[in-house]
């Protein structure tokens, strides 16, 4: 029997433990807060901070200086094909103002700058006709100015847009010729830039841009079929998978090239950038749980999988089967290693569905080339974030930390840098009234908080580049989906910095006064 002096021992005892314990577990509250309040010494010193554009969606200038008709230049004069018939014609006129624009990018302060060349700028006809010397000098010109002002160039070669004689002769990437020309224009951006240019990135967004292009038939050259869409040609089950994979040899290729001929002496990089979103089980049952992992298959892995492992995810060979292209053993050597750094291009979580139990998808959600997912922003009749100006998009920036801790677990210790993160208003406003963009300033907040917590769970990120520098063309939904740090008056082309340039300056700077914004 125990002795009621030993019972009161015993007591005190395990009442000094739950202290402790209650003292250790308020001082960890206590750091989870701290954490979250964003600080420029949450990232290392040469952490790469800078903003992001893309050729078509800035430059203008589409006939200009023996530039090649490009597929976006084609795609945007046929009526009904964007929104509001608006194209980039002139977009920001970044053509004639790239010397006012990089004092722009000196006074944000960033150490980057991620461009991409146009395709059609520098080969007017591709392989089929001669490099354009003016193209090559309106480059020459960016990228030595940047470096005066100590930007570093992260350049994009492919962004969505081809020349359109590529299109026109044998239909761009659904064709494995693409794959030649592809490595014809790395070759000439290397040899051109790549003494200055240490970062490459060779394609953007295949998984996007094939959705667009080739499955739902909005981006050009508007291939789908039933039920995607209802184009004059194509098929939406097949080609998106045939397009990525020319992508990802052609990918593979040039960073054989690169390495072969020109790393050696110009000492960069290369990598290939994908838009990575994160997703969140519908329902707490097995099913949900399946269907995120599919979701991230079908998403991110179809392509950095067959970079970093030499081939396609399994699971989508188990749901796609035969459908799915195949690599050959030489290929298979060819894309394995083939990337110095993942590029992420991220913006929002969805909810993912699955469609093999669910009566609950769309007729395009439960097909084998969906992974059998079906994707929704409401559970229980709630958003999963504040909307944007993208209607599918949604404020999570949980998401972020989530992403990137997958990332490392399926390629651990490979670099990765976030090549797009950024918001746009949901409600398109003219002047003064687009400048207090507060809202914007507690996303960038939010997400680059995500990424410092999935850096010091040992997630390898070593750059951060918003979306975008200054409004721009956004695609097919023209110029009222605005993502700019800078405002552009479309009737001036005037640049105007936003709350959001000054803050981003400001914590660049490591001067950021939090009441200020």
């Amino acid at each position: 029997m125990v002795q009621p002096k030993t019972l009161l021992i015993s007591f005190l005892f395990l009442s000094l433990l739950v202290f402790i314990e209650s003292k250790h577990d308020n001082h960890e509250v206590k750091e989870e807060e701290e954490e979250i309040v964003l600080k420029r010494s949450m990232f290392p010193n040469d952490f790469i901070f800078g903003v992001a554009t893309s050729a078509y969606q800035v430059e203008g200038a589409y006939l200009e200086d023996g530039k090649g008709l490009s597929n976006w230049d084609v795609f945007t004069h046929v009526p009904g094909n964007t929104e509001g018939g608006e194209n980039g014609d002139v977009a920001d006129d970044h053509y004639h103002r790239y010397m006012e624009d990089i004092d722009k990018l000196e006074y944000l302060g960033v150490n980057a700058y991620r461009l991409s060349i146009s395709w059609s700028r520098i080969l007017p006809r591709g392989r089929f006709g001669d490099v354009n010397p003016k193209g090559v000098l309106f480059y020459n010109n960016i990228i030595d100015n940047m470096l005066l002002k100590g930007i570093e160039p992260f350049v994009t070669m492919h962004h969505f847009d081809i020349p359109q004689e590529l299109e026109d002769r044998y239909g761009g990437w659904l064709d494995p010729q693409m794959q030649e020309d592809f490595v014809h224009f790395a070759k000439i951006c290397f040899e051109k830039f790549g003494d200055r240019v240490k970062k490459w990135i060779t394609i953007n967004e295949p998984n996007i841009y094939t959705m667009f292009a080739f499955m739902e038939g909005t981006y050009p050259p508007m291939r789908c079929s039933i039920p995607f869409g209802n184009c004059s040609a194509g098929n939406s089950d097949l080609e998106p998978l045939i397009a990525a994979h020319n992508m990802l040899i052609s990918h593979a290729k040039a960073v054989k090239l690169y390495r072969q001929q020109f790393q050696p002496t110009q000492g960069g990089s290369v990598g290939l950038a994908v838009n990575a979103f994160h997703f969140e089980p519908y329902t707490d049952d097995e099913f949900s749980y399946q269907a995120v992992e599919r979701s991230y298959a079908f998403n991110f892995a179809w392509l950095f999988d067959p970079l970093i492992h030499g081939d396609y995810p399994p699971l989508m060979r188990k749901y796609v089967g035969n459908d799915l292209p195949k690599f050959s053993k030489q290929e298979k050597k060819l894309l394995k290693g083939s990337v110095d750094f993942l590029g992420v291009n991220h913006y929002t979580t969805f909810y993912a569905i699955d469609c093999l139990n669910s009566d609950e998808c769309t007729l395009t959600e439960n097909r084998p080339v969906k992974g059998f997912v079906g994707i929704t922003s409401t559970r229980n009749g709630i958003l999963i974030g504040d909307e944007t100006g993208i209607p599918v998009f949604h404020v999570v920036s949980y998401g972020m930390e989530k992403l990137l801790n997958n990332l490392s677990i399926r390629y651990p210790n490979t670099s990765i840098y976030i090549t797009e993160n950024g918001y746009s208003p949901p409600n398109y406003k003219e002047g003064s009234e687009m400048l207090q963009d507060f809202k914007r300033i507690e996303y960038h907040k939010a997400y680059l908080v995500a990424v410092a917590k999935a850096m010091r769970k040992g997630a390898k990120v070593e750059g951060y580049f918003a979306w975008s520098f200054m409004d721009n063309y956004e695609w097919g939904q023209g110029y009222k989906v605005t993502f700019g740090l800078y405002y552009v008056d479309r009737n001036t082309m005037k640049r105007t910095p936003r709350l959001s340039a000054r803050w981003y300056k400001d914590f660049i700077a490591n001067t950021e006064k939090s009441s200020t914004y």
